[in-house]
This record gives structure tokens, C-alpha cells and sequence, in this order.
């Protein structure tokens, strides 16, 4: 007997590559709508709803799971704690207050630099060798970025006048590579349990940096466009990119998939000037050349 066509879902499903391309543009839609998020809702707003709005679905979606693993879950609690704060509330709020200072293409870019930021890390934390054709990446990317944060002028390096968004971009950048260092170790259980308890304690961290939001004045309500901005966030970046990004990892394992994340700095460029209108640059193609180059090195075998 024949077996039925697969449907196109499934057929997505079952597409590691697919999966990983529509992971990727996800992440690179929110560097872009960090920047429409500007005047539509507030930084902190935005950060402490997208985390409520998702542990008010993942939770409910895998409590079995999160009852059969809280054992291990509250003896690491210390670990899930750094992870969720760190590489979800810390990266994504600082992502959001850099998107009023500069560009979303140059948040695209900077964020090319994690898997450098990541390689530094694990030397750091593990002594995990770092082999010369590595070292030649790491030095070529970090030019890639400091062109970024210059715009291409040397004299703003020479002066330290970096634009405030770049600095509070490559320093969330950091925070991620260390999230991504740290999760390497995360205790045994499904990689969609542990997702869901550390957005649980992001979305709890997030609440006293709200409160101060609202203290200073600085939070409003979101607008009509901000909460559709919201909704983006929750359901694109937050829920469906971490279940694609997992499901893939499944199919071809992490290291081939990882590869797929250096697509955010050349996807984000790309929405930046369809969505947004920015322009693009010499010293953007440069950077982008630098950074991706950087990362092609690293990731050579000797």
C-alpha cells in the first residue's frame, strides 16, 4: 500500500536546512524590530512581556516535562539562573536600548562576532586549545567588528567615540557568547524543558528592571504597532526559532547546525534595507566581509 504524501509541514519538518534558514531569519527579524520597536514600546516593556507572553504558553506546553525534571533543574538552580538572566534577559534588553542609537544592520553585523566572543570564552572557561588559523579568525572578525562600531572611520577608534547602541550591542554580544559557553554544560534532559525554565527565570529577572522602567518614567504603553511587534517577538524569535533551532540540531547534529547562526549577520542587513530603509555602506560590506571571513578561519580544522 502507498504510503501518503508528506505534507508540507511535515516535509519543513523533516528539513534540518529549512529549519535552520527560517531560525536564523527570525533572529535576524528581531534586530530589526528592535529598531521599529523605538517609540512604539519601551525597552524593558517590550524585554518583561515577551518573557511573560511565553512562559504564559511554554510552561503549560511541557509541565510534564518540568515536573519530571525539577529535581535536577532545582540542584542546578544556581546555573539556570545565570543562563536565563545573562543570555535572554541581559542579551535581548540590551539589544533593545542599543537599537535607539544605531542601526539594525550594524546590530546584525555585531552579532556576527558571538561565535568568536564563544571560542574566547571556552579558552577561558575550559582551556580549550585555540590553534593558530583560530587566533587569525578571532583577530580578523574583531576588526571585522571594530569597523562596524567606527563606521568606518579610523578616527572614532583613535578617540574612543563609539555610538552608545554599538557599545551596549557588543557587550550583550559577550553576555550571549557567555550563555552559549555556559549552556555546554547544562544538566541532562530535554533541550525544550531547559529553554522553558530559563525563560521562566527571565521573565522573573526582567520584572525589577521594569519596575525601575516605570520609576524613571521611561516606560509607556505600547502602541498598536508595538504590540504586533510584540506578538512578532514572541511567537518568532522566542517560541518557534528555539523549536526549529532544536529540531534541527536533532537532524544534523550541533555542530552543522551552529554553522547556519553566522546567516543572522548577513540576514539582518538584508530586512534592515527591505523593512526599514536603512542604507547600506562600503564600510558594512567590509565589516560584514571581516566578520564572516573571521568566522570561516576559526572554524578551520589544522
Amino acid at each position: 500500500m502507498q504510503q501518503p504524501a508528506a505534507s508540507l509541514p511535515q516535509r519543513i519538518w523533516a528539513n534540518a536546512y529549512v529549519l535552520l534558514t527560517l531560525t536564523t531569519l527570525m533572529w535576524a527579524g528581531n534586530a530589526v524590530a528592535s529598531r521599529l520597536a523605538v517609540g512604539e514600546i519601551a525597552p524593558m516593556t517590550l524585554t518583561s512581556l515577551r518573557w511573560a507572553f511565553v512562559c504564559a504558553i511554554m510552561p503549560y506546553l511541557f509541565r510534564q516535562g518540568l515536573r519530571e525534571h525539577w529535581p535536577v533543574l532545582r540542584a542546578n538552580w544556581l546555573k539556570v539562573t545565570l543562563l536565563g538572566a545573562f543570555g535572554f534577559t541581559a542579551f535581548n534588553t540590551l539589544m533593545y536600548i542599543a537599537a535607539y542609537s544605531t542601526t539594525a544592520i550594524n546590530i546584525g553585523i555585531l552579532q556576527g562576532s558571538i561565535p568568536v566572543f564563544v571560542l574566547l570564552g571556552a579558552f577561558l572557561a575550559f582551556r580549550m586549545p585555540i590553534g593558530g588559523l583560530q587566533a587569525l579568525g578571532v583577530t580578523v572578525t574583531i576588526l571585522g567588528v571594530l569597523v562596524t562600531a567606527s563606521r568606518g572611520d579610523w578616527h572614532v577608534l583613535s578617540q574612543l567615540s563609539f555610538v552608545p547602541g554599538d557599545l551596549w550591542m557588543m557587550i550583550a554580544c559577550v553576555l550571549y557568547a557567555g550563555y552559549t559557553v555556559g549552556i555546554r554544560t547544562r544538566p541532562p534532559m530535554p533541550g525544550l524543558i531547559f529553554f522553558t525554565a530559563m525563560a521562566m527565570v527571565a521573565c522573573i529577572v526582567s520584572l525589577p528592571l521594569l519596575g525601575v522602567e516605570i520609576a524613571t518614567g521611561r516606560a509607556y504603553w505600547p502602541t498598536t504597532k508595538g504590540w504586533l511587534i510584540l506578538i512578532f517577538v514572541v511567537i518568532g524569535p522566542s517560541i518557534l526559532s528555539q523549536l526549529f533551532f532544536i529540531r534541527a540540531i536533532e537532524l544534523i547534529g550541533p555542530s552543522r547546525a551552529g554553522v547556519f547562526v553566522n546567516l543572522v549577520p548577513v540576514f539582518a542587513p538584508l530586512l534592515a534595507v527591505a523593512i526599514l530603509g536603512e542604507q547600506l555602506a562600503l564600510y558594512h560590506g567590509l565589516a560584514l566581509v571581516l566578520v564572516l571571513g573571521g568566522i570561516w578561519i576559526a572554524e578551520r580544522k589544522i
